[in-house]
C-alpha cells in the first residue's frame, strides 16, 4: 500500500463544483484584486473566528510582519518566540528591524512554555508571539498572565491552527491579533499563497489593512509607507469555497488523530500529550518522536509510508540566524525535538485500511 504524507484527493473531489465555481464567478466579474470575494471572505471568515476584523495578505509571513509593524515593533526591540517553529515566526520579526528572542517549548506538547518567558524580559522586550504548532493552540492564559505583568502585546501565530479552540474558544481571538497562513497544505489551504490578520483593535486593524495596500486608506492616498501584500479574489473565492467544510475537515483529522492516539502501542515511540479539557487540536501535523528517527523514515518509506519532518533544524542553528549568537546545545528541548520529531501521514479522506495500515507497520517496527 502506498500512504501518501497529505493528499488533497478527496477535498478536492468534494469541492469540484464548488472550486470551479469560484473561478468562473472571478474570471466573469474581471476584478482581480480588492473586489467582493476578498471582502466577502474577510466577513466570513471574522465571524468563523469570532472577532471584529479580518484583512487578507499575500501569506501568513506577511501577516505575522503587518501586525508587528502596525504595533510600532522595530529598531531595538525584542520580542519573545517560542525556538521550536517555522521560520517565518522568527522572520516576521526580524523583518521590522527588531530582535527575536527565542524561548523554550514545552517537551510534550511542542508549544511555548509559558514559566520561561519572564527570565528572557528585558526592558527592550515589547511583545510575545504564541505559535499554536501542529494545530494545538499554545497556553495562551499563562501566556497573557507574564505578559499583562510586564505590559506585553501577545500575538498568535495561527498558521497551522484553524479552527482550534482553547477553552472553547477559536484561535484567531486569544490576543491582540493573530495570523493565518492559507498555504495549500493547511487545513483551510487556498490554491497558492494567501493569509490574513485577525484581531479586535480597531484601530490595529485600520493600519494592517492600509500597509497591506502601499500604507494607503484610500486610493492616491498614502498615510504610511506600506507594502503590496493583498488577498487576491481568485484565492479569496477559493477559500471561501472551501471555509463552509473546514469544521468538517478538522472533525475527520480528529478521528484519523485519535485512531493512531489509540492504536500506536510502540514503546519506541513518543506520541503528542494533549489535556482534552482545555484544548481542542485540529491535527495539522500528527508529531511523534523518537531516537531512531532516521531509521523509522526509512522502514516506512520501504513500505510506502511518507512522512515529513517539522522541523529538522533549529531556528538558532540555521546559518541565516548565527547573528543570534546562540551556540549549539544551548536550547537544549528545542534540539531534542529537531533531533526526534517525525510526522505521520495526516489528511481530509485518509481511510481507514491507510490508517490501519500506518499503526501496524509501526507497532511492528522493532
Amino acid at each position: 500500500m502506498n500512504v501518501p504524507f497529505v493528499s488533497f484527493r478527496v477535498l478536492e473531489k468534494e469541492l469540484d463544483a464548488e472550486l470551479h465555481g469560484a473561478f468562473e464567478r472571478v474570471l466573469g466579474n474581471s476584478w482581480y484584486i480588492e473586489g467582493n470575494e476578498g471582502r466577502q471572505f474577510e466577513e466570513e471568515f471574522a465571524e468563523y473566528c469570532g472577532v471584529k476584523h479580518c484583512i487578507g495578505c499575500g501569506n501568513g509571513l506577511d501577516a505575522l510582519f503587518l501586525i508587528l509593524k502596525a504595533s510600532g515593533i522595530g529598531e531595538g526591540d525584542e520580542v519573545i518566540v517560542p525556538s521550536n517553529t517555522f521560520i517565518a515566526t522568527v522572520l516576521a520579526v526580524s523583518r521590522t528591524g527588531a530582535r527575536p528572542v527565542l524561548v523554550e517549548p514545552h517537551l510534550l506538547t511542542y508549544n511555548l512554555n509559558a514559566d520561561k518567558i519572564e527570565e528572557n524580559i528585558t526592558d527592550r522586550t515589547k511583545a510575545v508571539m504564541a505559535v499554536h504548532l501542529y494545530g494545538q493552540p499554545a497556553d495562551m492564559d499563562a501566556i497573557h498572565a507574564v505578559a499583562a505583568k510586564h505590559h506585553l502585546k501577545v500575538f498568535e501565530d495561527a498558521a497551522q491552527a484553524h479552527g482550534a479552540l482553547y477553552k472553547g474558544k477559536r484561535v484567531g481571538g486569544l490576543a491582540d491579533a493573530a495570523g493565518f497562513s492559507f498555504y495549500p497544505g493547511k487545513n483551510l489551504g487556498a490554491l497558492g499563497d494567501a493569509g490574513c490578520v485577525t484581531t479586535n483593535d480597531d484601530d490595529l486593524a485600520q493600519k494592517v489593512r492600509a500597509m497591506s495596500n502601499y500604507g494607503s486608506d484610500y486610493k492616491y492616498h498614502h498615510i504610511y509607507q506600506g507594502y503590496n501584500t493583498r488577498l487576491d479574489e481568485l484565492q479569496a473565492a477559493f477559500l471561501r469555497a472551501k471555509l463552509p467544510i473546514l469544521d468538517k475537515v478538522n472533525e475527520d483529522r480528529r478521528k484519523t488523530a485519535g485512531k493512531y492516539l489509540e492504536g500506536i502501542k510502540n514503546k519506541k515511540l513518543i506520541l503528542p500529550q494533549v489535556d482534552w479539557n482545555i484544548y481542542t487540536p485540529v491535527w495539522h501535523i500528527f508529531a511523534v518522536r523518537t531516537s531512531e528517527r532516521d531509521a523509522l523514515a526509512s522502514y516506512l518509506e520501504e513500505k510506502g509510508i511518507h512522512t515529513g519532518i517539522h522541523y529538522p533544524i533549529a531556528i538558532h542553528n540555521q546559518q541565516a540566524y548565527q547573528e543570534l549568537g546562540i551556540p549549539k546545545g544551548s536550547l537544549p528541548i528545542c534540539e531534542e525535538i529537531s533531533d526526534t520529531q517525525i510526522s505521520l501521514p495526516m489528511y481530509y479522506g485518509m481511510m481507514q485500511e491507510e490508517t490501519d495500515y500506518v499503526i501496524k507497520a509501526l507497532n511492528d517496527w522493532q
